[in-house]
């Protein structure tokens, strides 16, 4: 008799930090340039401060687009994988998941399903190193364990 295999959650480590940062710097950046428009204090303006603000409020929405990446997320358990991409959420049961690949050069993970397509999985990131790569050899140990104990 097996142990059942031990769930797996996977985020990006770098990805979530960097995009953090460009947030952050975005937000700085339409600040500092939202506060230049308003011109001097003789009231020579051109830029109101309805333009201002509508300036810094699309920097918020930019820094919010790029924050949409550290949505990324991988839940792996013995039923299937539930994969959470920025803008999408899908749940894969494993037995439609032919292979969990890390590719070399690939910027992320992919599962290879059983009708030819694939799922991103942008939660594991190769540019985390050994960590993707563990993270990959623990999403195919759940693969082999969903397919039952081998003859």
């Amino acid at each position: 008799m097996s142990t059942p295999a031990t769930p797996v959650i996977v985020r990006p480590r770098r990805l979530t930090r960097v995009c953090w940062g460009v947030a952050a710097l975005v937000v700085l950046l339409f600040g500092v340039i939202a506060r230049a428009l308003g011109g001097g204090p003789a009231g020579d303006a051109q830029f109101r401060l309805a333009d201002q603000l509508a300036f810094f409020v699309l920097g918020l929405l930019i820094a919010g687009a790029v924050l949409l990446f550290t949505r990324a997320r991988v839940e792996g358990d013995a039923a299937g994988v539930v994969v959470r991409n920025p803008l999408t959420t899908k749940r894969v049961p494993w037995q439609v998941v032919r292979a969990v690949r890390l590719d070399d050069g690939a910027p992320w993970a992919v599962l290879d399903l059983h009708d030819d397509e694939t799922v991103q999985l942008i939660a594991v990131q190769s540019n985390d190193g050994e960590r993707a790569v563990e993270d990959v050899l623990q999403l195919r140990r759940l693969l082999r364990a969903s397919r039952g104990p081998s003859t």
